[in-house]
């Protein structure tokens, strides 16, 4: 079997890679007849020399191999026919921009294992980079933060070499007397959030309360809570709260974060989200004359079209060089970040892009653990077949539903 590591190719060059140098060494290890070949990259956050030194060949024909793996969608003039491909394809929910590439891994004959849909006998994902979003995402709302204020600076998270220098800039953070931030969510990217929350907490800059003690506090130390969805969602008809019924009726439930939202001066969201779930801030609760809400640092970037979305600041995804503008609740408008009267938003779509060692450290570590044994041994638990979307030039029983998202997408 041999392996392929592509380099990234999608335009805002993406720096992260599926395995690192060593995780490579640890499979050739595991797996005596592998062999693994990376694709010459010069953005690649790990570079070439360093997986030569790991003992991993390093060339630009990756024809030889069987299975290739990357982490965004590959371009369709990149792709090589009669391979498996393992990447973020973004095709499964019939995302419009994607169905030409969907339709040509199926005439190309190509085995589509998309990384989204790895997931164990109980339906939870086995790999992905949610928690290095939500570190990045908090990272950057306490730097907007200090931006709208003037009281602290800290270095961009993509000018920090890793993890550990990004942890080291929280030591600059101060915060006022008073001060409360509320976190919506806790899967991946909420326990990214809250690691560096608990961060400040340990330098003493922050601390840690239960929603109840937060909606009854007035002044104090600076405190952050984090939701859980029984608290910022309640059920219409006002039964009790039921965590399946919300994520897989979301339909049926109204927003109750209301409440919090007016005691919170930066609003983190890292929550679930789809197509007919509640809105959790609208227009009319950021139009309140006694608004207090100054930032919001909305992780899950659900953009608000027509109102519908559930942050109604969140006008745009932002990018990693300029990642903060202003919202004008008067106008539903962008205006300059830190203009009088508006909030504050940090609406980054690709965080982990901003550490690219750590996040492909951990994403591989993932895979590594969960996904190899299965790929390259015994899929016994069935966990690539049901992350298989298309086989032998068509799609599986499973993605059949596609067949008209294919059929619809323009020549």
């Amino acid at each position: 079997m041999i392996l392929g590591l592509i380099r990234e190719r999608k335009k805002n060059p993406d720096r992260r890679a599926p395995l690192s140098p060593s995780q490579c060494q640890r499979l050739l290890h595991e797996y005596p007849k592998l062999r693994i070949i990376v694709e010459s990259s010069p953005i690649r956050a790990f570079s070439d020399d360093e997986y030569r030194e790991a003992g991993i060949e390093v060339r630009e024909d990756l024809s030889p191999c069987d299975i290739l793996m990357g982490v965004k969608e590959v371009p369709i003039d990149a792709l090589i026919p009669n391979k498996t491909y393992l990447f973020f394809s973004h095709t499964h929910k019939e995302q419009p921009y994607n169905c030409g590439l969907l339709r040509a891994i199926l005439e190309k004959n190509i085995q589509l294992v998309d990384y989204e849909l790895l997931t164990d006998a109980r339906g939870v994902r086995m790999a992905g980079f949610g928690r290095y979003a939500g570190l990045v995402g908090a990272y950057n709302a306490l730097r907007a933060w200090g931006e709208l204020h003037g009281n602290y600076t800290l270095k961009p998270s993509h000018h920090c070499h890793d993890l550990l220098e990004l942890k080291t800039e929280l030591e600059k953070v101060e915060l006022p007397w008073g001060f409360s931030v509320a976190v919506t969510g806790k899967g991946r990217v909420g326990h990214g959030v809250r690691e560096i929350l608990d961060t400040l907490c340990s330098l003493e800059r922050l601390s840690e309360v239960s929603p109840l003690e937060y909606l009854q506090r007035k002044d104090g130390a600076p405190a952050y809570t984090q939701l859980d969805p029984k608290d910022y969602v309640r059920a219409l008809d006002g039964r009790p709260f039921q965590k399946t019924e919300f994520y897989e009726h979301p339909e049926r439930f109204e927003s109750a974060f209301a409440p919090f939202a007016r005691r919170t001066d930066l609003y983190i969201a890292a929550h679930f989200w789809e197509e007919g779930s509640p809105v959790f801030i609208d227009r009319a609760l950021l139009l309140e004359p006694n608004r207090r809400l100054q930032l919001v640092a909305d992780i899950s970037c659900d953009i608000n079209n027509d109102g519908n979305g559930p942050v109604a600041s969140t006008l745009r995804a932002s990018s990693i060089d300029q990642p903060f503008y202003g919202y004008a609740p008067s106008t539903h408008t962008e205006v300059s970040f830190g203009s009088p009267g508006s909030v504050g938003v940090m609406a980054v779509d690709n965080l982990p892009c901003e550490l690219p060692r750590d996040a492909t450290v951990g994403f591989g570590e993932e895979l590594v653990q969960n996904v190899f044994p299965a790929l390259l041994v015994r899929d016994g638990e069935g966990i690539i077949e049901r992350a298989t979307q298309t086989r032998n030039g068509a799609l599986t029983p499973a993605f059949a539903y596609l067949s008209d998202y294919v059929a619809r997408c323009p020549q």
